[in-house]
């Protein structure tokens, strides 16, 4: 790695873990706050679940843009697939603002199912991010031999949460 590349990184490396670290904290904050006065905005969950998929079309896209030897196809879609993930934090944290949880209904083998997909969504949803954070920061600093070698982990961790979000909010949703 040259000397700029590393700086870079180095500049980097104390956002990644600050922001790895403050987004669950914040998320889970925010969890236990109500909203006063607002009504429940019980239209963003599709919203969200369909933003968590074209994330997921985006990831695929990415990798095949890549695989192709198109670079600026697959920046393109990692930027708007990071994009999207930041807009679907912001509404998902609002919907639980202004709204309680829903019990899962669903009973037996379906159950243990939904949460099997529920815990390791969430688990991977936080694990995730500095993989993401150090996939991207390792782009942008031009490092593309350690980005494409930590990419081959985010890239299917950031899949499956996208996906398992996009499960979890279909087998949910009848009982909204």
């Amino acid at each position: 790695m040259i000397e700029n590349e590393k700086q870079i990184e180095k500049k980097y490396n104390i956002w990644i873990w600050v922001l790895s670290i403050i987004i669950p904290i914040a998320v889970a904050i925010l969890f236990t706050v109500k909203i006063p006065g607002v009504e429940r905005m019980g239209f963003l969950p599709p919203i969200y679940a369909t933003i968590n998929a074209i994330t997921a079309a985006l990831l695929v896209l990415a990798v095949i843009m890549i695989k192709r030897g198109k670079r600026n196809a697959h920046e393109l879609f990692m930027k708007s697939a990071i994009t999207l993930s930041v807009i679907f934090l912001v509404l998902y944290v609002i919907y639980h603002m202004t709204s309680d949880s829903t019990p899962f209904g669903g009973e037996g083998t379906i159950r243990s199912i939904y949460f099997f997909l529920l815990i390791s969504h969430i688990i991977l949803s936080i694990v995730v991010i500095p993989f993401v954070l150090i996939t991207y920061v390792r782009a942008i600093s031009g490092n593309f031999k350690m980005h494409k070698k930590i990419a081959r982990i985010t890239f299917p961790l950031w899949l499956y949460v996208a996906v398992t979000g996009v499960i979890v909010y279909f087998m949910i949703s009848p009982y909204y």
